[in-house]
C-alpha cells in the first residue's frame, strides 16, 4: 500500500520538477557568482509557497513554511558548480562558461550534484506543503552559495541566518554518492566529512641562466625534491590507523626553457579527522621544505613561503541519536533494503558551520545513491528521476518525524 509521503513525492516529481533540474544543470554558475541560480531556486520556493529571503552571506537564501507550533527543522541544498567542461553528451549538457579567482575564463558544469540537491529541496518543499496537518512548526530551506569554496555555510551564519529564520532544532542535508546502488540512502554515524585545508607553498631560490646553473640556487630541482620527500609526512609521521591525506596537486614556475626561475609555487590539500593530525601535517609541511632548503644552500632570506588559504573546513560529525531517528523514519518509507550504512567521507564538507550555535545544532548528513560515476568528473551523469524520488522521500519521510504534532 502506497504511503501518503510516497503518494506526495509521486505527484512532485512531476515534468516541472525534472524540467527544473535540467534548467540548473545546463546553467551551471562558480562559488560566489551563483545569482541566476539563487533567483531561479527562490523563485521555485516561492511559488511551492515559500516566504523567501535573499542576498545572506552573499547569493544565500532561506525558505520558510510555517503551520504553528512545533520545532523548527533546516534542510539546506548546496548551488555552485565547478570549473569543469561538461562531456556527458545530454540534451541538457552544459555550455556555459565563468570567471575563475584569477579572472580567467573557464568552463563551468554541475559535476558533484548541487543540481540535484537544489531540485530535492524544491520537491521536498511540494510535499511538505501537500502533506500540511501532518506536521507543526517551522521548516527552514537554505540555499548555500560557495560549498566548493568551503566558505557559504560560514559566511551564512555570520550574517546573520540564526537571527533571520530562527536557531533550528536539527539541521540536515544530502548529497549524491556516485559508485552506490540508485537511490540508496546511506548513512553515517560519527565523523561525517573530512577536514580539509588548501595552501600555497613557495619554493624560492635564485634565478639565473640554464648555461650557468653554478650560479643559482635552484627552486625548480628544490621544488621536486620537496614533493617527493613529503610524501613521508604521511607514511612515517602519522599513526597508520589515523586518517590523513597530503596531496601536491598543482606545480607553477618557471616562463622560458633557459632561464632558471626565482620561484616555483605548489598547491598543497591536506585532508584529516582529527585536529592533532592537521598540526602534524602543517608542521611536516613546514619543516620538510624548509630543512631541504637549506641543505640546498639557499639564503634565509629566500626559504620556502606557506600560506593557508581561506578554502578550509572543519572535520564535522553528525549526531548519533538524530542519525536513528532519520533512518528509522526513512526506513519506515523505502524499507530496510534501501537503506545503508556509510564510513565517514575523504572529501571536505561545510554544512558542519551550520551546528555552530549555542547549543550546537544536531546535525543529519546523509547520502543517496547515484549509480556509476564519479563526483568532479567531465562525464558525471546520473539518473535524476531515481535519484530525486529517493532524495525527497528520505527527506520528506524526516522531515514529517521530527515535525509531527504526536512527537
Amino acid at each position: 500500500m502506497t504511503s501518503p509521503i510516497e503518494a506526495a513525492v509521486a505527484e512532485a516529481i512531476g515534468p516541472s520538477l525534472l524540467a527544473f533540474y535540467e534548467d540548473l544543470h545546463a546553467h551551471p554558475e562558480r562559488s560566489g557568482r551563483e545569482e541566476r541560480t539563487a533567483a531561479r531556486l527562490a523563485a521555485a520556493l516561492r511559488e511551492a509557497g515559500c516566504r523567501v529571503e535573499t542576498g545572506i552571506g552573499g547569493h544565500g537564501l532561506a525558505a520558510v513554511l510555517e503551520d504553528g507550533e512545533g520545532p523548527v527543522i533546516l534542510v539546506r541544498a548546496d548551488m555552485d558548480a565547478l570549473p569543469v567542461r561538461e562531456e556527458t553528451d545530454l540534451p541538457y549538457a552544459s555550455r556555459q562558461a565563468g570567471v575563475d579567482s584569477q579572472g580567467r575564463e573557464v568552463p563551468v558544469m554541475h559535476a558533484c550534484g548541487h543540481d540535484l540537491h537544489m531540485a530535492t529541496l524544491f520537491g521536498l518543499a511540494r510535499v511538505v506543503q501537500a502533506l500540511r496537518g501532518r506536521w507543526r512548526g517551522r521548516l527552514v530551506l537554505v540555499g548555500q552559495p560557495s560549498e566548493e569554496w568551503v566558505s557559504g555555510a560560514e559566511a551564512m551564519m555570520t550574517d546573520g541566518l540564526y537571527a533571520r529564520v530562527g536557531r533550528p532544532d536539527a539541521a540536515l542535508a544530502l548529497h549524491v554518492a556516485p559508485g552506490h546502488p540508485p537511490g540508496r540512502v546511506l548513512f553515517t554515524e560519527g565523523t561525517a566529512s573530512a577536514g580539509g585545508e588548501s595552501l600555497d607553498l613557495v619554493i624560492r631560490g635564485v634565478g639565473g641562466h640554464a648555461a650557468h646553473p653554478d650560479e643559482t640556487r635552484d627552486p625548480v630541482l628544490l621544488a621536486a625534491q620537496v614533493i617527493v620527500a613529503l610524501q613521508a609526512v604521511v607514511s612515517r609521521e602519522v599513526d597508520p590507523q589515523a586518517f590523513a591525506v597530503l596531496t601536491v596537486a598543482s606545480v607553477h614556475g618557471g616562463a622560458k626553457h633557459n632561464a632558471i626561475p626565482d620561484e616555483v609555487r605548489l598547491g598543497l590539500n591536506i585532508r584529516f579527522f582529527h585536529d592533532a593530525v592537521r598540526e602534524r601535517l602543517l608542521a611536516g609541511i613546514e619543516r620538510v621544505s624548509t630543512g631541504l632548503a637549506r641543505a640546498a644552500g639557499m639564503p634565509e632570506d629566500r626559504l620556502p613561503v606557506l600560506t593557508l588559504l581561506p578554502e578550509s573546513a572543519r572535520p564535522f560529525s553528525n549526531d548519533p541519536d538524530l542519525v536513528q531517528r532519520v533512518r528509522t523514519a526513512v526506513e519506515a518509507v523505502l524499507g530496510p533494503d534501501r537503506v545503508g550504512m556509510l564510513g565517514p567521507s575523504s572529501g571536505s564538507e561545510d554544512f558542519g558551520a551550520f551546528a555552530l550555535a549555542d547549543p550546537p545544532v544536531p546535525l543529519c548528513y546523509l547520502r543517496i545513491g547515484a549509480g556509476p560515476g564519479r563526483l568532479h568528473s567531465p562525464c558525471f551523469a546520473p539518473e535524476p528521476r531515481t535519484v530525486l524520488e529517493a532524495g525527497v522521500t528520505a527527506l520528506a519521510a524526516a522531515v514529517l518525524d521530527l515535525m509531527s504534532p504526536t512527537r
